[in-house]
């Protein structure tokens, strides 16, 4: 599997952010985006008339915490919050299950375990256990019978040392379809970059639209092409930028 072709022209854009555009860290709160990033993006943004969206595991507060000064397209929690191009917020909150209840259960599960960190988004619950990854198979187990208690209205989505509950029907495939139905991304060919098992919804849904899905890193995937690692990432996006002089930030006659 290559490294994706430059992008043409009417193509829409959509990142995940760790292990993306950021190099992952021991903590969700460890991350730091430089400013040469922070660029990029604004630089991809402009040149492609605002067809440019950040699809994460992160809330959107979060997200618009990490990358100051850019108010961009994102999709959040996998999805269950989402704001549009146009500045429209739309969430998905849990129905059919006791919400409070359940999160206060997986909680209470692991609040004396040793190196485990449980994050509640408040749309998901996420149980991170990279500081100790030995406790894996304990966090997989006692999740799935929370979940299988539960019943239908909920799911486990795994990642990279992390597992989290969540309401079910809603990924960053579907986030992906509701922003290629509205402007400035409907029409487009869309191109989605990501490296987690929780991309491979948005891989499937862009091979669906006949798009360009790009996996990073050397993980079996649904993905049409091939990225090494962010930096790679973050190459292709300078090579695909330093061919337009808009995009590089200089005057056009």
């Amino acid at each position: 599997m290559k490294a994706p072709p430059a992008p043409g022209a009417e193509r829409a854009f959509f990142f995940d952010i760790d292990g993306t555009l950021l190099e992952i860290a021991d903590t969700p709160s460890g991350v730091r985006v430089d400013a040469e990033l922070i660029d990029t993006i604004r630089r991809l943004h402009a040149c492609s008339g605002g067809a440019v969206a950040l699809i994460s595991g992160r809330r959107v507060a979060d997200i618009d915490a990490l990358f100051p000064g850019l108010r961009l397209p994102l999709a959040g929690q996998h999805g269950l919050e989402r704001r549009d191009a146009a500045g429209g917020l739309h969430a998905h909150p849990p129905e059919g299950v006791d919400w409070p209840w359940l999160k206060a259960l997986v909680k209470g599960t692991f609040c004396t375990a040793q190196g485990l960190l449980v994050e509640d988004k408040g749309l998901t619950l996420a149980v991170h256990f990279r500081l100790n990854p030995a406790e894996e198979g304990r966090v997989k187990t006692a999740l799935a019978r929370i979940v299988a208690d539960a019943g239908a209205a909920v799911s486990l989505q795994p990642g990279k040392c992390v597992v989290e509950v969540k309401p079910s029907g809603r990924d960053k495939g579907t986030a992906i379809a509701e922003f290629m139905t509205e402007p400035p991304f409907k029409g487009r060919r869309p191109v989605f970059i990501g490296d987690d098992v929780t991309d491979e919804y948005g891989f499937r849904m862009v091979n669906e639209m006949g798009g360009d899905s790009v996996k990073v890193g050397a993980e079996e995937t649904a993905a049409r092409w091939r990225m090494a690692d962010v930096p790679a990432v973050r190459a292709w996006l300078e090579d695909i930028l330093g061919g337009d002089p808009a995009c590089r930030g200089e005057e056009t006659a």
